[in-house]
């Protein structure tokens, strides 16, 4: 193919018929991998992009070297004691990857850091830029310390696939043990004693669905849990206090918890309460006593107390509100913290224990009494516990961050309620967070709802001006208020940024979320085309450029074929926009647990028919569509490359306007490329085709 025209797919006819329908895919034949014509017609697509966006080059490497002069390159994260140890990573300019290290901890203040200055004794623990070598592409998946901090397991990922290879290295020695085990899953967990590691194996459709044990020096591998039921994932831990093992059995909606004694690996672990359909919940270790998250008879969520010889028997502590998601319960030896999300915020609630003894309950119930918040002064911002690996501290640490602040790592003492600013960002070049100016704003939906909207811009931009508008709006994931340096190529060209907190997402508690999936799912693409237009009558936007990845893929793509007049531009990454087609085949990755979110097209008519009138890939149309950019990679295991390739080709086949363009990395996964420096100019790229948008 000539890279001088677009490509064409050809177009092969494939039929299939479901609840009495019959779907035709002339592109389904871009599904096959190993087809050389697959590979040919990635690789045409892509001559043909770099076609289109050759004049782009000067404005690509001029963004790129506007975010490489905003970031420090050589810089050290605040270090997080945990036992004997600070650990921290650091970055060093030119190189594509950070690097672990650890000091010896002489007191509880955290060592004094100087970028660009290794700190004094420093043990380096894990080198990227050394594990990654020559590789296109380069992830760790796993990196944990066992309890006295002698040993360290590590995971890498050479290609993108998320298929992890572990191994482990003795740090008192530097000597990388013989043990190694392939084809594992993200994370894992150390017995108490370090003896033990216990990780993860998925299946052929990518769900994680076994947990191993690995005694260190053995050849044999124990399985201690295999989960059946083909809606479920599985996880490991290991709980702050490193008394129990935690191991987590979930769908979207229903969890099961099992924990067991981490001195005994090689133990029972027991069922904290079986499953029941649409129960969720968690369990953290307190001391005495457990404390439980759950969701039974509280849509958002309300903290219990069980004891540890009777896990199942819950007695609530803090109770179920309309207005507060609860997310998470730490636990620490004096005291506990929750984060909550209120109104579209996120939040810090401090439990105080009592030190006037008493039984484990009536301290813990002092503690909900003598309660408090932790307060921000800005009007948006999104905070939240970070690096708290010590079970007994008088320190909370928490980041925090807004859209113009860049991230800040405090320490909380919980002793004077202090906090303790230890490092903010640096954005270098003189970034001033007073040029600019941060807002929330509510657009109305079709249904009457307000859709919160997050916006900055700098001062003196004036209205209406470009805007990029972000989305997502599925898994209860928020988009939260925060920080991009690299978004300050857009601010200081004289656009606006701006979040549609759309239904699906979880900005304002768990009803929200609901209210965004399985037969509602639509509200989500028709809040994110309000707040579009919301941006543009009230003054705020005279060209929207739309930008969304993963599911937010699917959002640009439903969007755009709900209101393709309303876009100047859209910039779909990894999306999944054959939604249809993927959840209707059970063997592609994640379709079955992915029931619980989207429906189950392939046994039910009335779901079927849902899905298919908002599928992007299905409803595309004669009109005159805005430019699309897809981008997406070879390997990925979540969206499947294929989706936005077939897109685009019935895009480029079917619809008006234009032009449609797919870029497809052929040795990177579901993030992107993975070094520093190959994201950053992957970004400059999106933000270039954006900027000619906004501007043209």
């Amino acid at each position: 193919m000539s890279s001088d025209t677009p490509p064409v797919a050809k177009k092969v006819r494939t039929e299939r018929i479901h609840h009495g329908d019959t779907v035709i895919d002339e592109y389904a034949w871009l599904s096959n991998k190993e087809d050389p014509d697959t590979t040919a017609y990635l690789e045409a697509e892509n001559d043909f992009l770099k076609k289109e966006t050759a004049h782009l080059s000067e404005l690509q490497e001029q963004v790129f070297q506007e975010i490489k002069a905003r970031t420090q390159e050589t810089d050290l994260s605040v270090p997080s004691r945990k036992g004997a140890w600070w650990y921290y990573t650091r970055t060093e300019e030119g190189k594509q990857y950070a690097v672990s290290c650890r000091v010896p901890a002489d007191s509880d203040a955290p060592p004094v850091i100087t970028p660009g200055e290794p700190l004094d004794r420093e043990q380096v623990i894990l080198d990227g830029n050394e594990l990654a070598g020559d590789s296109p592409f380069f992830s760790v998946g796993a990196s944990s310390v066992t309890p006295d901090g002698s040993m360290l397991a590590y995971s890498t990922d050479y290609k993108g696939d998320e298929r992890f290879t572990l191994r482990f290295k003795n740090l008192e020695t530097g000597e990388v043990l013989p043990d190694e085990i392939t084809d594992i899953f993200y994370g894992g967990a150390w017995s108490a004693d370090g003896s033990a590691f216990f990780y993860t194996r998925v299946d052929d459709a990518w769900r994680p669905f076994q947990v191993y044990r690995h005694t260190l020096g053995t050849q044999e591998d124990v399985l201690v849990y295999e989960e059946s039921d083909e809606r479920y994932w599985v996880g490991i831990g290991l709980t702050r206090s490193e008394r129990y093992l935690v191991l987590s059995a979930g769908s979207k909606i229903t969890s099961e918890v099992r924990v067991l004694d981490a001195m005994e690996p090689a133990g029972e672990f027991r069922v904290v309460r079986p499953r029941k359909t649409g129960v969720e919940y968690g369990v953290e270790h307190a001391g005495d006593f457990f404390y439980v998250l759950h969701n039974e008879n509280a849509e958002n969520f309300e903290l219990a107390t069980a004891p540890l010889d009777d896990p199942g028997s819950w007695t609530s502590l803090t109770a179920h509100r309309d207005d507060t998601r609860l997310l998470e319960i730490d636990a620490f030896s004096d005291h506990a913290v929750v984060h909550f999300r209120r109104e579209g915020l996120t939040g810090l609630r401090v439990l105080p224990y009592s030190s006037a003894g008493g039984t484990w309950r009536e301290r813990v119930e002092a503690s909900e009494r003598n309660a408090y918040e932790i307060d921000f002064p800005e009007p948006l911002y999104d905070v939240g516990p970070a690096g708290n690996p010590e079970f007994t501290t008088t320190r909370l640490r928490l980041g925090y961050t807004s859209m113009v602040t860049p991230p800040s790592v405090y320490d909380y003492e919980l002793d004077s309620h202090e906090l303790i600013l230890l490092k903010q960002r640096p954005v270098l070049g003189g970034y001033d967070p007073a040029d600019y100016e941060q807002f929330r704003d509510w657009a109305t939906a079709e249904d009457g709802t307000k859709i919160p909207v997050s916006i900055v811009k700098r001062k003196e931009t004036a209205r209406p001006a470009p805007t990029v508008l972000y989305g997502y709006g599925s898994y209860e994931t928020s988009i939260d208020p925060g920080f991009s340096i690299a978004r300050l190529s857009l601010l200081d060209r004289g656009f606006v940024f701006a979040v549609a907190h759309v239904r699906g997402g979880g900005e304002l508690g768990r009803r929200w979320y609901e209210e965004g999936k399985l037969t509602r799912k639509r509200n989500t693409f028709t809040d994110f085309v309000a707040a579009a237009g919301h941006m543009k009558e009230s003054g705020w936007s005279e060209r929207v450029i739309a930008r969304g990845g993963s599911a937010g893929g699917l959002l640009m793509g439903a969007a755009t074929n709900l209101a393709p007049e309303l876009f100047a531009g859209v910039v779909a990454e990894v999306p999944f926009v054959d939604a249809l087609n993927t959840i209707l085949d059970p063997s592609l990755p994640l379709t079955v647990i992915e029931w619980d979110e989207w429906g189950d097209p392939l046994h039910d008519p009335d779901v079927y028919a849902y899905m298919k009138s908002y599928s992007p890939y299905e409803n595309v149309d004669g009109r005159a569509y805005p430019p699309i950019l897809a981008i997406t990679s070879l390997n990925d295991t979540r969206v499947l490359y294929h989706e936005p390739a077939k897109w685009i080709a019935r895009l480029r086949a079917t619809a008006g306007g234009g032009p449609f363009l797919l870029k497809t990395e052929m040795g990177a996964g579901h993030g992107g490329r993975s070094g520093r420096y190959d994201a950053w100019r992957e970004e400059a790229f999106a933000l270039a085709w954006i900027i000619e948008r906004g501007t043209s």
